[in-house]
């Protein structure tokens, strides 16, 4: 899914730096920018002692607006929004569509910043990214352009959460041979990863992955059902699919004595175009195909059928999904 990743390998949904991290970085190159204009300030004195009033106060204003807007603009632009303070604190200047910025978004950045930030010692900076939904002051407003953080903090664990209990077993009948595996690893890297996202982004990934699914299996979602919520029902759907097949095969190399190839240790992978394994005649075995042995005087349930009542859950874990109201 190359979409997922646009630009200069700007990757879309990365969360949005707050007041803090920006405030800091803000002051890192607020730090350096004065330090270089003291510095040619004195350079500049010094070359033009001869010079009258007038010629040596165009050249500090000269002086000032190409060392504390001019740098900024040609720093930005050059490291397509990455300056030292931004460097330091692991943020990034972006375009809204997460691509990387140009001169035009620099410029009228720069030249914005210089009312809001220096102007007014940062106040109307302040207050706009407090107000933002999304931490944007109003350079960033007026320039189409979002800081966002590049360092994120990544999980303890890279399992795909489990589905809503409501939807469990709900797509038993759903054809998945025609899903390529570039899609399902797409799935998995999002429903691993959409806590990190921007809410935003979030939502419209996917709803662009479902619509993806939709297309390669030829139901449409259920009405009701996020998104979000569909695609890791699939993806249980998926795996639940795995292990039966697996566990089909150990059942046939225990009659045989044949050896099994149980899968390696680790994150169950996500196979493309698994098979059914052929029925068995086990004792408990229903008409879906699938060898299911019931425990000793008791008989085998049949799988959920699409769209039947899963009845009344037992305690689960939370998955992050609730039901459609």
């Amino acid at each position: 899914m190359n979409e997922l990743v646009t630009g200069d390998a700007v990757v879309l949904g990365l969360q949005p730096a707050r007041l803090p991290s920006r405030a800091l970085a803000i002051a890192i190159d607020l730090a350096v920018l004065l330090t270089v204009f003291v510095l040619f300030s004195i350079g500049l004195a010094v070359a033009t002692v001869t010079l009258d009033e007038a010629a040596t106060a165009a050249i500090a204003v000269a002086t000032f607006l190409l060392v504390l807007v001019g740098g900024p603009v040609a720093v930005e632009t050059l490291s397509h929004g990455r300056s030292l303070g931004k460097l330091a604190c692991g943020l990034r200047v972006v375009r809204d569509d997460g691509g990387p910025i140009r001169f035009r978004h620099a410029l009228v950045r720069g030249l914005m910043g210089l009312v809001e930030i220096l102007g007014t010692f940062g106040v109307v900076g302040s207050i706009a990214s407090l107000v933002s939904a999304r931490g944007r002051r109003l350079g960033d407003v007026f320039a189409g352009t979002l800081v966002v953080r590049e360092r994120v903090p990544a999980g303890r664990a890279l399992a795909v959460p489990p589905p809503p209990p409501w939807l469990v077993g709900r797509f038993g009948q759903l054809d998945l041979s025609g899903v390529p595996d570039g899609l399902w690893l797409a799935i998995r890297q999002y429903l691993t990863r959409m806590n990190q996202l921007d809410a935003m982004v979030r939502g419209s990934m996917a709803e662009r992955l479902a619509t993806d699914l939709v297309v390669r299996t030829g139901v449409p979602v259920p009405a009701g059902v996020p998104a979000a919520a569909y695609l890791a029902a699939v993806v249980n759907e998926r795996q639940t699919r795995d292990i039966r097949r697996v566990a089909a095969a150990a059942g046939r190399a225990g009659r045989t004595g044949a050896p099994v190839a149980w899968p390696a240790p680790g994150p169950s992978p996500v196979l493309v175009n698994p098979v059914p394994a052929a029925p068995v005649p086990v004792k408990g075995e229903h008409s879906g195909g699938w060898a299911v042995e019931a425990p000793p005087g008791e008989a085998a349930a049949p799988p959920p059928a699409v769209g039947e009542d899963m009845g009344q859950p037992g305690p689960q874990a939370p998955t992050g999904f609730a039901p459609p109201a």
